[in-house]
């Protein structure tokens, strides 16, 4: 099963946000949301631990830590159910809602006795949240866009929760005797943001114990529909898993067909059709004699097509059909192409993991150079003041004598303004190997301040990266409204960077996004945004969204040579 982090995790962050809804202590709350990316971050299955290894995490004291104790135990905490009992339901749902957040829920339902989505919607409508101080035209269609994502998100899922649990059930199934082969497909295998439901696709001569293993898995909540060639079965999380078993002679064309996409396959089969061909799951037969031509290999079915292998992370119908004709695949960039990560957190702000910890992983997965870019004083909350940071600098030093084949770059991530200004002047910004620049605040500016904004800070000679450029994080908050082609333009005439954040729930920019960018010029950074050291794995998510946006390696900062790093990191400066 995946670890119980994520679930303790998100417990921590509704207590959190009960607190603030009760008017409950705010350093209180504080400490929880510090526990949620403690617990979220830590490396191995909290639960596992003991009250005492518990409060060894840095960020659980012995409170927290005895609430998860409890949970473990009991299945639920008092205290945290005490506070859901003093808040209707209603109102718990709208704390969820994207751009609303918990004061406003609380704030409509004491004004306006609101407690629903649906009469949250209609009030709207009727205009009747604009008698409340604090709300208005704008904060109304922030609201129906963050109603509008929840309803898109549906039971989706983040990439990364798919991910464990695909990579779980395949390890699980490929055990089996008699299976050949076994890996995940569809929406997941293309590196989609968001999944529906996982398609896992096994070969094997004897379906029957395949099957059986797959219904008695830990995981199982409920068993869907069951027959020789498919299962479906809905986990204890809800989630949909399909499981496909083919003969492992029709391997190849059934990985194709069931990794999809729809329009993709559309245009494969209609290929086959051209060419007096008929392409099944089960292989490519002529039409006429119905004779298997081939099935064993992807490779094999995309030639018998006229085509070279297209990768699952292309096959959108966005042109990769015609680009394989025309033999101009890109050669795309991989997780193996990455020589460093360019921006990550420690405990000195918002990390949970140390310094020494987090570059001792980033030495261990064979990096070239890392960089530790934590926040700066102007995103107050994370109490940085330039006494801290020049110590920082001072232990980077210190560690780059420990570490001979890992560069160590000290860097920062600046908080662009509502205006686009930074944190520091030139001459403090000057003592950095990098700096990253981010929107942490302000997040709906009309489009032609948060445009100018952004501009603003990809011509400061200083900035190197934009990071998460729009801001967004999936399924919880809208996308900033800017102008896209100026802020390309920009990067690409001022040298900035653009990052493609890996962070699950940002994949910022998204993968339309990037195809776009590209078109001006521009470059772009596959980074991590690590809070702990668990985090850095997190690369491959950037790594698969910067395919689907057909990045070679050339186009990605972080795979070139530290020599070649350095001058794109000067920017021009003097």
């Amino acid at each position: 099963m995946a670890r119980s982090n994520d679930e303790v995790a998100a417990l921590l962050q509704e207590y959190a946000d009960l607190l603030a809804i009760t008017g409950g202590d705010r350093f209180k709350a504080r400490a929880y949301e510090k526990a949620v990316r403690a617990v979220a971050g830590y490396h191995g299955d909290i639960a596992g631990l003991d009250i005492k290894q518990l409060r060894a995490i840095p960020g659980v004291g012995k409170s927290i830590a005895d609430k998860i104790g409890e949970y473990f135990e009991h299945g639920s905490v008092q205290a945290i159910e005490e506070v859901r009992a003093r808040i209707p339901a209603g109102v718990r749902q709208l704390m969820a809602i994207p751009t609303l957040g918990p004061k406003k829920a609380a704030q409509l339902h004491h004004d306006l006795g609101i407690s629903s989505i649906e009469e949250l919607v209609d009030a709207i409508h009727h205009e009747r949240l604009r008698d409340v101080k604090g709300f208005g035209p704008k904060t109304e269609q922030n609201i129906l866009h963050g109603v509008e994502l929840m309803q898109q998100a549906g039971d989706r899922v983040l990439i990364n929760v798919a991910m464990d649990l695909a990579e779980e059930i395949v390890t699980g199934l490929a055990a089996v005797t008699g299976c050949s082969r076994c890996t995940y497909a569809g929406s997941l295998r293309r590196f989609r943001e968001t999944i529906g439901d996982i398609d896992i696709l096994a070969a094997a001569e004897n379906p029957g114990p395949v099957m059986k293993a797959f219904r008695d898995l830990d995981l199982v909540g409920e068993v869907i529909a069951g027959g020789e060639k498919k299962t479906s079965i809905r986990t204890t999380k809800g989630l949909q898993v399909d499981l496909r078993v083919v003969p492992p002679q029709a391997w190849g064309a059934a990985l194709q067909y069931f990794t999809g996409s729809k329009g993709h396959n559309i245009r494969t089969r209609e290929m086959a059709v051209h060419a007096g061909l008929k392409l099944s799951e089960y292989g490519i037969f002529d039409v006429e004699t119905g004779d298997l031509i081939v099935s064993e290999t992807e490779e094999e079915v995309y030639r018998r097509l006229g085509l070279p292998w297209i990768p699952p992370t292309l096959r959108e119908d966005r042109g990769e059909i015609e680009a394989a004709q025309r033999d101009e695949l890109p050669e795309l960039v991989t997780e193996r192409d990455i020589r460093g990560d360019l921006h990550t957190h420690t405990d000195l702000t918002d990390g949970v993991s140390s310094l020494e910890d987090m570059v001792a992983t980033a030495a261990a997965r064979g990096y070239a150079y890392y960089a530790v870019t934590d926040h700066a004083p102007n995103l107050v909350m994370q109490r940085m003041s330039d006494d801290k940071m020049l110590a920082q600098r001072e232990q980077v030093r210190e560690l780059a004598a420990r570490y001979p084949k890992l560069t160590l770059l000290h860097g920062t991530e600046l908080n662009i303004d509502a205006d686009g200004e930074v944190d520091w002047g030139p001459d403090f910004l000057a003592g950095f190997d990098l700096c990253v620049a981010s929107v942490h605040s302000s997040f709906t500016q009309p489009r032609e301040q948060m445009t100018r904004r952004l501009v603003r800070a990809c011509e400061n000679p200083y900035v190197n990266i934009i990071g998460h450029p729009t801001a967004r994080l999936i399924g919880r908050r809208p996308p900033v409204d800017a102008d896209l082609d100026e802020l390309f333009r920009a990067c690409a005439r001022t040298g900035t960077a653009l990052e493609i954040n890996s962070f699950p729930d940002r994949l910022d920019l998204r993968d339309e996004h990037i195809l776009w960018a590209k078109q001006h010029g521009v470059k772009f950074a596959i980074n991590s945004d690590s809070h702990s050291t668990t985090h850095l794995a997190a690369i491959r998510y950037g790594v698969g969204t910067a395919q689907r946006g057909w990045l070679t390696k050339d186009d990605v900062i972080n795979t070139w040579p530290l020599s070649r790093l350095k001058k794109f990191l000067r920017k021009g400066r003097a």
